[in-house]
């Protein structure tokens, strides 16, 4: 009798073991996995050992998302804060409404196996994750895959987030991606969506590489969209409104009067005032004082230079339609932004001209603009802007062309040949060398003529 009972308890203990181990969502796993790396990777989003759940995200997308709070504290201090500080909860299932459910499995994949689950579509939820769990190196993954995935068509989407999250480094080249690419970015979908303050801080800057006119109409575009945001009427009243700090960032003396006439001084957002102030600026001198920045912009970093080819300044100089020309080469690469050119000797008056950079050997217009400029009478020299900088390569030789409307000038003698412009600071020595421009040229060469300066940047 007594060995019928032992023999059945040995059954019921046998028969125990196996049905846990029948139970066991898996039996034995450990000895499949040979690495530490491998065992903690089979936990990731793993019920077994699991001690706490997550309830990630809100609603209908709600998902409960095992783990383990051992692996959890030792990746993060704030899950070390949650489960061992000094008021860790004792809680088995932690709400996290805030908390996109796939950028939460991104964090625990990275946690569990240092292996980066990133895409275009969760990579903002991630970063936004990975900071708010202060894991530093999943946030430095993100970031870069943010870098490398940085066009013009996003720059500005990634600089509101990049400002958002405090990513001084992405922030940056978004900025400069910005610069390069100003018009394409302007025109992309994501521009209307930033906010106020990333607006403001682009406009601020000096290396835009777009025409003014084209920021103000981008500028009504954004005042627009946040005027719908902000369920105000799209009135010119209400855009002015929304847009604040940034209208005043608006270089309106930059552009020519037929660009100003044609669009801000009929789009009602300027005030009478200062639409008069502007066309007043634009043509009579003394020029009156207006409350908008008449700094050029330029998509260049660095400061501006000019170099000043001649000694002496004498009178008389005269125009009938044939264009001064002077052809140059520089030792280094540079890009020219305009020419400063002299203006009458009859007093205050407004000329006509065209500016243009050509390539000598090809005879290829680089660069031009037709506009005005006015002077004074004064013997100084005004600056005449191309629309974009012009790129000039070393050793290559270029001829600069101004075809003048107007009144007999002032004009340069004691010409130089060579002319160096040595940059304060850096010692850079940038060095043109002026050359006869053979054929029409108005009388303008090495020794006299007009064409005096070259502004630029190195």
């Amino acid at each position: 009798m007594m060995k019928a009972l032992s023999e059945m308890s040995c059954f019921s203990g046998d028969l125990v073991y196996f049905i846990a181990i029948l139970t066991t969502p898996v039996y034995n796993w450990q000895a499949t996995k040979s690495t530490v790396k491998e065992r903690f990777a089979f936990l990731f989003n793993n019920e077994v050992l699991s001690d706490v759940h997550f309830l990630v995200g809100k609603g209908m997308g709600v998902q409960r998302i095992p783990a383990h709070r051992f692996v959890l504290a030792v990746g993060s201090a704030v899950f070390d804060a949650m489960f061992n500080g000094g008021m860790a909860t004792t809680s088995t299932e932690i709400e996290l409404p805030d908390v996109e459910p796939a950028a939460f499995l991104a964090l625990l994949k990275f946690l569990y196996s240092d292996e980066v689950q990133i895409g275009p579509e969760t990579v903002m939820t991630t970063l936004y994750t990975a900071k708010k769990y202060a894991v530093p190196a999943l946030e430095a993954h993100c970031v870069e895959f943010l870098k490398k995935n940085l066009r013009a068509d996003n720059a500005f989407m990634l600089l509101t987030q990049a400002r958002l999250f405090d990513e001084p480094q992405l922030a940056s080249l978004c900025l400069e991606n910005i610069d390069k690419n100003t018009g394409d970015a302007l025109a992309a979908e994501g521009f209307t969506d930033i906010d106020l303050d990333t607006l403001v801080a682009v406009l601020e800057r000096d290396t835009l590489g777009v025409r003014e006119v084209r920021l103000f109409g981008a500028a009504v575009r954004w005042a627009e969209a946040e005027a719908h945001r902000q369920q105000l009427q799209p009135t010119p009243e209400n855009k002015r409104r929304v847009l604040g700090k940034a209208l005043t960032l608006i270089r309106f003396p930059l552009m020519t009067i037929e660009e100003f006439a044609a669009g801000p001084a009929q789009s009602g957002i300027l005030t009478d005032r200062e639409v008069v102030s502007l066309f007043l600026h634009f043509t009579v001198n003394p020029k009156p004082r207006v409350d908008f920045i008449d700094r050029p912009r330029c998509c260049l970093r660095g400061k501006e230079c000019s170099i000043t080819r001649f000694g002496q300044v004498e009178s008389r100089w005269g125009y009938s339609g044939t264009s001064d020309r002077i052809r140059f080469s520089v030792n280094r690469r540079i890009f020219i932004v305009g020419f400063g050119l002299y203006g009458s000797i009859h007093g205050p008056t407004d000329y006509q001209v065209n500016i243009q950079i050509i390539h000598t050997d090809s005879n290829t217009v680089l660069g031009q603009n037709d506009t005005g400029f006015s002077c004074d009478g004064s013997a100084n020299t005004f600056r005449v802007m191309f629309k974009e900088p012009v790129e000039i390569l070393p050793n290559v030789n270029y001829t600069a062309c101004a075809t003048l409307k107007g009144p007999d000038s002032h004009y340069g003698t004691k010409g130089i040949r060579k002319v160096t412009h040595e940059s304060s600071g850096s010692g850079t020595k940038t060095s043109f060398t002026f050359c006869y421009a053979a054929g029409n040229n108005n009388g303008t060469s090495v020794e006299d003529g007009q064409i005096p300066e070259i502004i630029f940047y190195t």
